[in-house]
């Protein structure tokens, strides 16, 4: 979910409600985490993933009786503001379809750990190179430099898993994320498979264009000469979304530019045919005329942005499995 996409603020107020139900606040996420049961015919754990040596919190959850040792393998990755558990019920269907599926919180969101900044200059080096400082979290914050990072992080830490069929790999994406899914299959060979689900894919018009260039510039210009920090966790900047954007960050993101380089990937592409957010023209579509490997692209007729995750939400859950289906699945 990205905003520069919003075209503009009229539009915002109606949306308050939809967000809410993809923002939640760390606290209840981690609540929801420890209370979580899954269904009886699905198997089950919690894992932890470093990703630049911090603490990630992820789930699994496969068949309880697979058909094989090893299983295709999705990893889900969440939008703006978003957290892990709301990835549950679409997990939970595609591994009833016989997938090892991995969700997760990337740092600083849900119930994973934050990377952390010193407050002050670094001590004395010792030896053994430890010492005892103070630091600050950055936590909450929407950084999709980091985020593709934490993802491809964790298609490290799945190919790695007993249970993952290493040439089996795909990823799943929604919204801000859908664009996270091109960025990384367009640097990792492992990933065989993506969908990429009302995809935000650029988002340097959001602080380079209608006067935010100089602003961009000069907030990254004050947080490299530490004249200004991080912004304060789960800042609503942006209408009611949760989590401020680093603004130089988002200026270096452009997945549409990159879907040419994963021509090893299978890309599916499924858009809202009345996406509010952004111009589908410059991002979904223009996306799927630039995809080199395998793709389709799906226009889910009369919804919105959010009807992906409402009345449309089974149709989208079925196009991907679909989809992994074909390009995951050893043909036999």
């Amino acid at each position: 979910m990205i905003a520069s996409h919003f075209r503009r603020s009229a539009r915002v107020p109606t949306l308050t409600l939809l967000i809410a139900l993809v923002c939640a606040p760390s606290v209840l996420a981690w609540q929801e985490t420890e209370n979580f049961k899954p269904p009886d015919d699905i198997a089950f754990r919690r894992a932890t993933i470093m990703s630049e040596g911090t603490r990630m919190a992820a789930e699994l959850f496969a068949p309880k009786n697979p058909a094989a040792e090893k299983l295709p393998t999705i990893v889900m990755a969440h939008g703006w503001g978003g957290v892990a558990s709301q990835l549950r019920p679409d997990a939970i269907n595609f591994a009833r379809t016989g997938y090892l599926v991995l969700i997760f919180d990337y740092r600083g969101w849900g119930a994973s750990d934050s990377r952390v900044v010193l407050t002050s200059p670094q001590p004395e080096r010792t030896s053994d190179r430890k010492f005892t400082a103070e630091v600050l979290e950055v936590r909450e914050v929407v950084d999709p430099i980091d985020q593709t990072t934490d993802l491809a992080n964790a298609v490290s830490w799945i190919y790695g898993d007993p249970q993952c069929d290493r040439d089996h790999i795909g990823m799943w994406g929604s919204s801000y994320s859908g664009g996270h899914v091109i960025y990384v299959a367009a640097r990792d060979p492992r990933v065989k498979a993506t969908v990429s689900q009302v995809p935000a894919l650029d988002s340097r018009s959001m602080v380079l264009a209608d006067g935010a260039r100089e602003k961009t510039f000069a907030e990254a210009a004050a947080r490299a000469r530490g004249e200004i920090g991080y912004p304060e966790p789960g800042a609503r900047v942006i209408g009611n979304l949760r989590g401020a954007p680093i603004s130089e960050k988002l200026m270096q993101y452009a997945p549409v530019e990159d879907i040419a380089r994963a021509d090893g990937c299978a890309t599916l592409f499924i858009l809202a045919e009345n996406e509010e957010l952004f111009d589908n023209r410059e991002h979904g579509i223009l996306a799927h005329e630039r995809a080199k490997g395998p793709k389709k692209l799906v226009v889910i007729p009369k919804i919105t942005h959010y009807g992906v995750y409402l009345g449309a939400r089974k149709q989208a859950q079925q196009l991907a499995i679909d989809w992994f289906d074909e390009h995951l699945k050893p043909k036999k």
